[in-house]
């Protein structure tokens, strides 16, 4: 079992910055990859960066080269940096941990508001 929470999130002003933190804990050996989704108002769930166990990182084309994933092994926390946010950024960012094939984790989210 695999507990996440996520935390950072808030509402910023365009242009601003946040950093999201994922914090894991439990049996974390199984997991493949860790991912950052997010959900705005009346759209579905979106992938947004991955980290793969390997530590190679992946983007949605909408975030590529202002978004930044990481992980700390050391304390088991993974990272959302997120600079010069959109007000389309605007959505609940949770954190997801893969374990394929089998069902992966998820957290109950983190609230990021962009507005002016």
């Amino acid at each position: 079992q695999v507990h996440l929470v996520e935390s950072g999130g808030g509402l910023v002003q365009p242009g601003a910055s946040l950093r999201l933190s994922c914090a894991a804990s439990g049996t974390l050996f199984s997991i493949v990859a860790w991912k950052w989704y997010r959900q705005a108002s009346g759209k579905e769930r979106e992938v947004v960066a991955v980290i793969t166990r390997a530590g190679i990182t992946t983007y949605a084309d909408s975030v590529k080269g202002r978004f930044t994933i990481s992980r700390d092994n050391t304390k088991n926390i993974v990272y959302l940096q997120m600079n010069n946010l959109e007000p389309e950024d605007t959505a609940v960012y949770y954190c997801n941990a893969d374990q394929s094939p089998y069902e992966g984790f998820w957290g109950k989210g983190t609230l990021v508001n962009v507005s002016s």
